[in-house]
């Protein structure tokens, strides 16, 4: 889309302006030391991008999530990694949706300014994976106090979340009718937990992706930190997912570009055998397939951003949008990279980087069968498989 033809140029041009004070330097020299992003998630945070989807009347910005996947793409787009701070985008959105009227005064005015991170949802377990109606980690009810026991792995950025959305089974499993019965959110304030209930163990992983094996172990939290209805956590997971999804699927969307750029620079620049390599199908077309497929991914994304914002089930178009584009940008990684040649390898190009980083939407924060699978059941209408 032109420049004067984008509703949302104005964002991507502050976006990108803010980004270029973090050039690829700053974020290979991040990854390098296996470090957190600092002092661009605080910049995001003090311009008020982090606080999109928040409402005004609780400090934040109030835009669509259209114009809030604007600025994950971009962050990507130019060189960046959204994965260090999108939970603080999408996490609160369970609030936002699920969150009695004391829970948003309380936690979004902060969440907005920053004073208060929550980037982190516990979910995912060891021995259930995406099968979560079958989690096992159990909030039982004592004295006015939710005590809660179990593990759960895979959960990101709790180094650098002051609270974390928590899922867990409140009626046994053998009680409930329907496996997602039963289940419930919580808010979790980890810098009281940590230490008192709950233990933190960092996955070292082949990303720079901040992620933790936790294990609770008589945790208490107050009862009024029960988020939604108790036994309706599922749905009030789901409403915060297909946020989620939509977002990995512009940040996604963000890389291909970034690769497609850095691709076809490299083509028109280097020169093999007395011309340019771009002047070779061999190396072109891979690369014009690739934008193809992208540009298509990009149509769905806005089809889930559109559902989103009308209030309406966008569960499939949240689900396709985020596997068409993390399998366009990992084809238009694998573009980047071979054309490059030997110096794809090299750190000092970025591309490497970026490889390793958009290759994890293959497989989180859904997988791709279970995006089959869903697509299958729920949209056209085969037995479930699982």
């Amino acid at each position: 889309m032109h420049a004067e033809t984008d509703p949302h140029q104005e964002i991507r041009d502050a976006v990108r302006q803010l980004c270029r004070q973090f050039p690829d330097e700053y974020f290979r020299k991040v990854d390098e030391q296996r470090a957190y992003p600092e002092a661009f998630v605080d910049a995001l945070t003090k311009a008020g991008w982090m606080a999109a989807l928040i409402p005004q009347d609780y400090g934040g910005s109030g835009l669509t999530m259209a114009e809030a996947s604007v600025i994950m793409e971009e962050i990507n787009r130019s060189g960046g990694n959204s994965g260090a701070c999108h939970g603080q985008m999408y996490v609160m959105n369970a609030i936002v949706r699920s969150g009695s009227a004391a829970q948003k005064q309380r936690y979004l005015p902060k969440i907005a300014t920053g004073e208060l991170r929550i980037q982190s949802m516990g979910v995912t377990e060891p021995t259930t994976g995406s099968d979560t109606t079958k989690l096992k980690t159990m909030a039982v009810k004592k004295d006015g106090r939710w005590v809660i026991n179990g593990q759960k792995v895979w959960i990101s950025r709790i180094q650098h979340s002051d609270m974390m959305i928590l899922l867990a089974r409140t009626t046994p499993l053998a009680e409930v009718q329907k496996r997602s019965e039963g289940l419930s959110c919580f808010l979790v304030d980890l810098k009281q937990a940590v230490g008192h209930g709950l233990t933190v163990r960092p996955i070292l992983n082949m990303v720079n992706h901040e992620t933790n094996e936790l294990f609770f172990d008589n945790l208490e939290i107050p009862e009024e930190n029960l988020l939604g209805p108790e036994g309706r956590g599922f749905k009030v997971l789901l409403d915060g997912l297909n946020a989620e999804r939509t977002l990995i699927a512009a940040e996604c969307i963000g890389d291909g570009y970034w690769f497609i750029d850095r691709a076809t620079k490299y083509a028109n620049e280097r020169v093999v055998f007395g011309r340019r390599i771009g002047q070779n199908q061999g190396v072109q077309f891979p690369i014009a397939e690739a934008y193809i497929e992208l540009e298509a991914a990009n149509l769905m994304r806005w089809k889930a951003c559109a559902k989103i914002d009308a209030h309406q089930n966008a569960g499939a178009e949240a689900n396709m949008a985020k596997h068409l584009a993390a399998k366009a940008s990992w084809e238009a990684a694998n573009v980047c990279l071979q054309t490059h040649g030997g110096f794809g390898f090299a750190c000092e190009y970025d591309v490497e980087r970026k490889f390793r980083e958009t290759r994890l939407y293959q497989v989180a924060p859904i997988s791709t069968n279970m995006i089959f699978s869903y697509v299958a059941e729920h949209v056209l209408g085969l037995p479930k498989s699982y």
